[in-house]
């Protein structure tokens, strides 16, 4: 009974108009009221941030803050796959004949996480990491490979929670929440990068300029609010690093693994 109240509060709570509204408060002078307790409430490491907590006139300002240069390091093998955010990895595994297995007890299709694409077909049978990130952590989002941005596309969708409980009780939140899927050519293959919105985000904002060419590392992207980065890897294409990936907290830059060629 419990959890069913939740998903249907969840539910209606989950309207792109509420997201809106709450989103334009957050970018709002009346907001910069709030920062300080927002950071002690979420526990956020402000000696990270790029400048000090009164120099934010917003509260969307300082979620989407940078941080000091030099305080996440970039795996450098070119080889590697890197961390694009820091967040906890809550699933991580094979895609078995287009269908990731078991993200929070729910399955998932390429086809529908990647909205039909044509390009679903090269992900059928390759690797998956779902990266979460909660108000606690940095929420700028930066390539994980070195390469050619071959395709952008924007999918319309639902706000749903993206934490425990809405991946665990909501219906397949991760291809009904609104989301920016960046594919990316590096020198073995194609990744893709899908930003996944979520409850109480406003948007998902690529930086600018947009660039035809990206090294790893480099700010592709923000969330304004918490939110999840899904990131797939082509057939054949990807060995995950050995001590594992499920469970771990991991920063920007951090290795997640090899590519190699198909």
């Amino acid at each position: 009974m419990i959890k069913w109240l939740l998903r249907s509060m969840t539910e209606l709570s989950s309207r792109k108009w509420i997201s809106r509204i709450t989103g334009k408060f957050a970018q709002s002078t009346a907001s910069r009221r709030f920062i300080s307790r927002f950071a002690s409430t979420y526990g956020i490491k402000i000696e990270e941030a790029e400048k000090p907590l009164s120099q934010y006139k917003t509260l969307n300002e300082f979620f989407t803050r940078r941080l000091k240069p030099g305080l996440r390091e970039v795996h450098e093998s070119e080889d590697s796959l890197v961390s694009p955010v820091d967040a906890l990895i809550t699933g991580a595994g094979a895609i078995n004949s287009g269908t990731i297995v078991n993200v929070k007890g729910q399955d998932y299709t390429i086809d529908e996480l990647l909205n039909r694409s044509p390009r679903t077909a090269n992900y059928m049978n390759g690797y998956y990491i779902v990266l979460y990130l909660s108000p606690t952590d940095y929420h700028r989002i930066h390539t994980p490979v070195s390469g050619r941005v071959v395709e952008r596309e924007h999918i319309a969708g639902r706000v749903y929670p993206v934490n425990d409980f809405g991946l665990r009780h909501m219906r397949r939140v991760l291809s009904r929440n609104e989301r920016l899927i960046t594919y990316m050519q590096h020198q073995t293959g194609e990744t893709a990068v899908v930003k996944v919105g979520a409850m109480n985000v406003s948007s998902i904002q690529y930086v600018q300029p947009l660039k035809p060419e990206m090294l790893k590392g480099e700010e592709l992207a923000y969330f304004e609010f918490g939110s999840t980065v899904v990131l797939l890897l082509e057939d054949g294409n990807f060995t995950p690093r050995a001590n594992g990936l499920l469970g771990k907290k991991v920063r920007m830059g951090e290795r997640l693994g090899s590519l190699q060629g198909s």
